[in-house]
């Protein structure tokens, strides 16, 4: 069976490649808006569901796997920055303060038309640190394109006091652990 990451994303592509599988990636070009009174746990577990399905109709004979991530401050969903600028404002507001991730991990098999899915949670406790910190970090690390605005397996880790999760893989983008449990459930067993 053909292996297939619904992501355009360089971070799940780097992760996935680390179980040393043959794969490709097909971007899945879905909507991502959060419907109304929908929780981040829910957001995030439908949107990989919703990946790994779109592309299922393209691939009759596949393990299709899908992921998101949503990172929550006080009640709001947090975004990629998308510039410097958003990036420092986005980090200046988690100072101190905790963040949780909900990342999501799903496996459709196109063939038997099954879906096995997941959701991982990884609380972030920033430490406070000046506003020089925080730009001396954005310059060097330019995280514009990440949920949280760092790059946790970089010098994102600094930005931080405590962290908590099962998976560290998950923080990055894909939840390593759970999927390598998915595809031995689906007859590929990794190592």
């Amino acid at each position: 069976m053909k292996i297939i990451l619904a992501s355009s994303s360089a971070y799940r592509k780097a992760l996935l490649e680390r179980l040393l599988i043959k794969f490709s990636c097909i971007a899945p070009n879905i909507d991502e808006s959060p419907r109304d009174n929908e929780s981040p746990q829910s957001l995030a577990l439908r949107l990989a569901e919703q990946k790994a399905l779109a592309i299922a109709g393209h691939e009759p004979n596949a393990l299709i796997i899908g992921s998101d991530q949503v990172a929550w401050l006080n009640g709001e969903q947090l975004h990629k920055p998308g510039d410097r600028h958003r990036n420092i404002e986005q980090l200046m507001r988690c100072q101190g303060k905790e963040v949780t991730f909900y990342t999501s991990i799903a496996l459709y098999n196109s063939a038997t038309k099954t879906m096995q899915s997941h959701i991982e949670t990884y609380r972030t406790l920033f430490r406070p640190l000046s506003t020089n910190q925080i730009e001396r970090y954005v310059d060097h690390e330019q995280a514009f394109d990440c949920a949280g605005g760092f790059k946790m397996e970089g010098l994102g880790i600094s930005l931080f006091e405590h962290i908590s999760g099962e998976d560290p893989n998950a923080l990055i983008g894909l939840p390593l652990i759970r999927l390598i449990s998915m595809l031995e459930k689906e007859g590929l067993h990794i190592p």
